[in-house]
């Protein structure tokens, strides 16, 4: 039997995007940032859900440190974006200050790597930041939120 071709857009392809990133604000120990996906393709299509998003050595470099872990305080939701509109997530960035030596090796890192929903891969985002690149405490330096309709989180 035949299978029914799916209606509506199709999710954004990663060569079909430009990454980009906001200002950020800093409260309490961290920095946020929102990252900003542009729909470059010239037909409309969707994100859905969170990007993955880590610290790299450099555009194809090796990671950094551990990937951002999910903060799910904004449920996901479906943003559809025509041609030329944007959708963000927000990155919370943690100070790496704020660990003993003991628990984080700090290094600057340069770099961030970013996996739209559901794509194997990755655009590359000139950045640079302290982070823990090993230690007892290499994860917990980055979380981000799902994708949420505008740029630079308007």
């Amino acid at each position: 039997t035949a299978t029914a071709a799916p209606t509506g857009p199709q999710p954004c392809a990663t060569a079909g995007l430009k990454a980009a990133i906001g200002s950020g604000e800093g409260a309490a120990g961290s920095s946020y940032y929102p990252v900003d996906l542009t729909n470059n393709s010239g037909t409309t299509c969707t994100l859905s859900g969170y990007p993955g998003v880590s610290f790299v050595t450099g555009a194809g470099g090796s990671q950094i440190g551990a990937a951002a872990a999910r903060n799910n305080t904004v449920p996901p939701a479906l943003v559809t974006l025509a041609a030329g509109q944007t959708a963000h997530a927000t990155l919370q960035v943690v100070n790496a200050s704020n660990y003993p030596s003991s628990k984080c090796t700090i290094v600057q890192a340069h770099w961030l790597r970013v996996y739209p929903p559901g794509q194997f891969t990755p655009l590359y985002i000139s950045f640079s930041a302290p982070t823990c690149s090993g230690g007892t405490n290499a994860t917990g330096i980055l979380s981000v939120q799902t994708f949420r309709a505008g740029a630079t989180g308007q």
